[in-house]
């Protein structure tokens, strides 16, 4: 048994009246056509009770050509010169040079980078010696009688921070985010503006 044309997998009862397609008991009406012949035969009757509008269409041939436009002073264009796209293997040393200084130190070197990129690396490696000194002065402070304790305390948990830090820089220098760095990021604009 063949399907109905107009629905899947539903089985066919009878070929329609007027284009023979298989239909189904719920496409075939009362004289047997299926939907796709009634919607033809609607647009048909339509198109005959059409009424004429009065007037006349002149021929295209006989039409003069528009006039040319006045002319204008042409709008100023305004050219954007915007820096090429930085290299995907510089945005990615840049990034992990966040939680891995010697790339960033690497990527100090590429040749090929953009400002931004030099800018990013050098604020990768001043967070790294800036958490290494704070690590350092925590652990010389920890050596003090009676002062260390607050700063043992403080050191297991500057590990985590400085991890979830750099990731997250880290995140920010590959999709192309301008990272701050609280206080690295300061200095660096301050000593060396024309990096």
């Amino acid at each position: 048994m063949q399907d109905c044309y107009f629905h899947s997998n539903v089985p066919a009862v009878a070929p329609c009246a007027d284009c023979g397609k298989a239909i189904c008991a719920t496409c075939r009406d009362d004289r047997g056509s299926c939907p796709s012949c009634r919607l033809a035969q609607k647009i048909d009757a339509t198109v005959g009770t059409r009424q004429t509008l009065g007037g006349q269409v002149p021929p295209r041939a006989s039409a003069p050509p528009p006039p040319p436009p006045p002319p204008q002073a042409a709008p100023r264009a305004t050219v954007t010169v915007s820096e090429p796209e930085d290299p995907i293997e510089s945005r990615a040393l840049v990034a992990l040079g966040y939680p891995l200084w010697p790339l960033a130190l690497l990527g100090l070197f590429d040749r090929k980078q953009s400002r931004y990129l030099k800018k990013q690396a050098l604020q990768a490696l001043g967070f790294n010696v800036g958490f290494a000194a704070f690590w350092g002065l925590l652990e010389l402070a920890s050596n003090v009688p009676f002062l260390g304790w607050s700063a043992a305390i403080i050191l297991p948990f500057l590990l985590p921070v400085f991890l979830v830090a750099s990731v997250f820089f880290g995140i920010k220098v590959w999709h192309g985010d301008d990272v701050h760095v609280p206080v690295i990021s300061d200095w660096i604009e301050e000593r060396l503006p024309a990096v």
